[in-house]
């Protein structure tokens, strides 16, 4: 019994193989992939356990790598193993070992898809906020670019190794890049100043920006364009190309107001008033909390009024801070001059008429009104 048994797997073929040799390639191939499965389910409990500890990003990021090890790329290399305990003919050997190389490529490029995701993603939200790394476009395009050279180098790779001649395959996907590119050379040209945007951050969603005579709130950064909400309400569509062109003044990052304003008085003031002006409006800056005075100085003798200029820091950013502190200076500033007994000028010319000299008169007779205008 036992002898005819043999003989069965021993004389009788398949394919030209000896049946003996089929069931020693699937006993291969199952136990390869069994073995195979439990090399990777050890080493996740072991990694596993191991992330656990404080201080193990690197754990995390191998959990996560290997944790999308392919069951049917397993499969394949264990059926693999198991041809090799065939008896095939040469020709079968070169392209069996040309499989070997797809499947280590394909695993491996599903391990650094994972690996580029994960690292891009914590470099993303290590140097920016969790909003931020979702809207952000050089997020969006890194990533997508990382994974596409990913797998056409892979690809690639697999293609030369089976005997496919890819250099005539390169040269014509340059030539068609070049091509899109000068189709698409106004899109391209709106991504790549998102990528300005994001890799220099001159604005970040939330801020309040001006932009030529436009101005509001960014809401949104894409691909092409900017979305701002105005102050008036309406939502002002801007593409990036255009936004980066122009000079971009962002409120959101002033920390302190800079406040020059100036005060004007007539004429008819005293030395000694006009010394004590400048003290009156320095003391009434200092009694601002949100204030701090700079310098205030008696700057000109302009066309119609005694000039004085002043300098104050608001230390609050908010607009609406520094219209209430501008408030309080000017009333202060109302009561301060009517107690030193000062009046603030406005826009006067004194103009002179003289009579012209009269033939019958002894001499020239002179005439002088004062008139405002």
């Amino acid at each position: 019994m036992l002898q005819d048994t043999f003989d069965l797997f021993v004389n009788y073929s398949f394919l030209g193989i000896a049946l003996g040799h089929w069931l020693l390639a699937f006993f291969a191939t199952l136990i390869s992939f069994v073995l195979a499965r439990t090399a990777i389910r050890f080493a996740l409990k072991k990694i596993r356990k191991r992330s656990l500890l404080p201080n193990t990003d690197l754990s995390h990021i191998a959990l996560d790598v290997l944790s999308v090890t392919s069951n049917t790329l397993l499969f394949l290399a264990s059926v693999l193993i198991g041809i090799g305990f065939l008896d095939l003919p040469e020709r079968w050997l070169g392209r069996v070992s040309s499989l070997w190389f797809v499947v280590a490529a394909l695993q491996a490029g599903l391990w650094a898809n994972r690996a580029i995701a994960l690292a891009l993603s914590r470099y993303f939200r290590r140097h920016g906020s969790a909003e931020t790394f979702q809207a952000s476009a050089l997020a969006t395009l890194s990533l997508w670019g990382a994974k596409v050279f990913l797998w056409v180098v892979v690809v690639m790779a697999m293609l030369s190794n089976v005997g496919v001649n890819i250099t005539a395959f390169v040269a014509s996907l340059g030539v068609g890049g070049i091509a899109i590119a000068l189709a698409v050379q106004n899109i391209l040209g709106d991504v790549f100043a998102s990528l300005s945007i994001a890799v220099d951050k001159p604005f970040e969603v939330g801020d309040f920006i001006v932009v030529g005579s436009l101005s509001g709130t960014v809401e949104h950064v894409g691909l092409k364009t900017t979305r701002i909400r105005s102050l008036g309400g309406e939502q002002i569509v801007m593409a990036n190309a255009q936004m980066i062109g122009n000079t971009i003044q962002n409120y959101k990052r002033l920390q302190e107001r800079r406040i020059v304003f100036e005060v004007g008085l007539t004429y008819d003031c005293s030395a000694q008033q006009v010394k004590e002006v400048p003290q009156r409006i320095e003391k009434i800056i200092k009694g601002q909390k949100l204030a701090r005075f700079d310098r205030s100085h008696f700057r000109s003798f302009g066309d119609s009024a005694l000039e004085f200029e002043t300098v104050y820091i608001v230390l609050d950013p908010s607009y609406n801070v520094y219209m209430d502190v501008q408030q309080e200076i000017n009333i202060g500033m109302m009561d301060a001059f009517a107690e030193l007994g000062v009046s603030f000028a406005f826009p006067s010319r004194t103009v002179y008429v003289a009579s012209l000299p009269d033939a019958k008169a002894p001499g020239p007779v002179k005439m002088a009104t004062e008139q405002q205008l």
